[in-house]
């Protein structure tokens, strides 16, 4: 059946989410683990969650988006890193409880659909699902004629997945003297891109123009860095070491705000960055804008995307079960105390 001829000169063309549609389900299909379904196009995704061997699980869900990073996707044209970013910011979110993720779901808008941005859009999100290793099994493209400026799209991401019941983090035993692990991040990840822009917009700076850190890149290459996915480390060393406590994923709020967030309230962080790496992207922007100690711990993630809380004991085990698998694990600090503040910083990056 052809398309409404009506819908159409109202701004809907259907052929063209059918096209995508086409398009992608091969990409849907390269992300195939065991429970999934390889269809795509049905009303709602399948996924056998007893095919994966679970003895008592517990599902876990998140939902994210990407930010206004999205803006510099489409203002550069780059379409190929922020799907990554999607299944990032929702993966990392499960593996925090521990969960293992499973299946994920997409939402793509716009006011009219651009097939081949959508296309590069999806491309990304089944990559981010295959460094995750969960299945894309649906999602949903809607084209809204008024509701959006001409080439601007949203995204959102649905992630579900599961853990033994016995093994849900952040546990009940962490104690002063177990260690912090900070795991780097890969530049600014998905948040604090609204500042971003604006110090760019303030400088007169834009996405095309080059710096000394970036080389032969531009600014906003930079800049869409896709956000690591913690997902398979974090698991290889859940399940071969007993020592992981807790874990923060560091998204808005930065430090300061994402580590209290798996701490009990008698205990605090404290925290050591003199060793960690600080993307240059992060250097260069802050000291652009001036932006003091204060604000970049709130803002940004300063060089780590995710924080463990391990047993001191069991903390070598840790690290080289993460080293292992790829990672490059730096003791962070401890926990201590808490008497004031839930996260202090008796060290500061060199760089700042």
């Amino acid at each position: 059946m052809r398309a409404s001829k009506a819908y159409r000169e109202a701004g809907v063309d259907t052929e063209a989410g059918a096209a995508l549609v086409d398009r992608i389900k091969p990409l849907a299909q390269s992300t195939a683990r065991t429970g999934s379904s390889p269809d795509l196009g049905a009303f709602g995704g399948l996924f056998d969650l007893a095919a994966c061997g679970y003895e008592d699980p517990v599902l876990v869900a998140a939902n994210d988006g990407v930010g206004t990073k999205l803006k510099v996707a489409i203002e550069t044209g780059r379409h190929d890193t922020v799907g990554i970013d999607l299944v990032a910011m929702c993966a990392n979110d499960l593996i925090v409880q521990g969960a293992e993720p499973l299946f994920f779901l997409d939402y793509f808008a716009s006011a009219h659909l651009d097939v081949d941005a959508a296309e590069a859009v999806i491309a990304g999100i089944a990559t981010g699902c295959r460094q995750a290793a969960c299945a894309l099994i649906g999602g949903e493209t809607a084209e809204m004629p008024g509701m959006y400026a001409a080439g601007d799209y949203d995204l959102a991401g649905f992630c579900v997945g599961a853990v033994e019941r016995a093994r849900v983090l952040p546990r009940n035993d962490m104690r002063a003297g177990d260690a912090l692990i900070g795991l780097p991040s890969s530049g600014f990840h998905s948040n604090g891109f609204s500042l971003i822009r604006k110090i760019l917009n303030d400088h007169g700076l834009s996405y095309s123009d080059g710096t000394s850190f970036t080389g032969e890149l531009s600014v906003g290459d930079a800049l869409l860095e896709p956000t690591q996915i913690y997902v398979k480390p974090i698991l290889a060393a859940l399940r071969t070491t007993d020592g992981i406590k807790g874990l923060a994923h560091v998204t808005g709020g930065g430090l300061v705000e994402n580590i209290p967030r798996m701490l009990p309230e008698a205990l605090a962080a404290d925290l050591d960055l003199s060793q960690v790496k600080q993307p240059p992207a992060m250097d260069w922007l802050s000291a652009l804008a001036g932006l003091g100690n204060e604000d970049r711990l709130a803002t940004f993630n300063c060089g780590l995307g995710m924080v463990l809380a391990v047993a001191h004991k069991q903390s070598a085990s840790v690290i080289g079960a993460l080293s292992d698998a790829g990672e490059a694990p730096v003791l962070v600090g401890e926990l201590v105390p808490r008497t004031s503040a839930p996260v202090s910083f008796n060290k500061l990056p060199k760089s700042w």
